[in-house]
């Protein structure tokens, strides 16, 4: 299967992307910088910017599925950043899926929009949003997940 992994050099991305490996896939990471290692390891690196939907269609090329990692993450920053990034660029891997014909896409979230001050345990899915966010990550990475 080829698989193509936006945020591939990343923390999550880059353990998403050796496990892909590890079981034989072709894999290609979709990052705005170069990481050496992902050549080393027989990965192909796509470079730009989840703002540009042509350059992320040209990435996914033959590829069966994606795997959206990336994001704008932290607690400080302009809100114009983490939207540009997490539901522009959220919504620039959707479209881009449809244009190219990929079938499946793994969007990864976080705890953070579901989180309303309290412990979550057992949680699943089934959980609502936070009614309110105290930083602009959680806020525009549930706007990224309605889409």
């Amino acid at each position: 299967m080829k698989v193509l992994v936006t945020g591939g050099g990343g923390f999550l991305g880059g353990a998403i992307v050796r496990r892909l490996k590890s079981r034989g896939d072709d894999v290609v990471s979709f990052t705005r910088s170069a990481y050496p290692w992902l050549r080393e390891i027989g990965v192909v690196e796509a470079r730009g910017d989840l703002s540009n939907r042509t350059t992320l269609e040209a990435a996914m090329h033959g590829c069966q599925a994606v795997i959206h990692v990336a994001a704008k993450a932290g607690v400080w920053g302009r809100k114009s950043d983490y939207h540009s990034t997490n539901v522009l660029g959220t919504k620039n891997v959707i479209d881009a899926c449809q244009a190219t014909g990929v079938q499946t896409l793994v969007y990864t979230s976080t705890p953070s929009v579901v989180h309303t001050g309290r412990d979550i345990l057992g949680g699943n899915e089934s959980l609502p949003y936070s009614p309110h966010y105290d930083a602009w990550y959680p806020a525009t990475k549930a706007e990224g997940e309605r889409a």
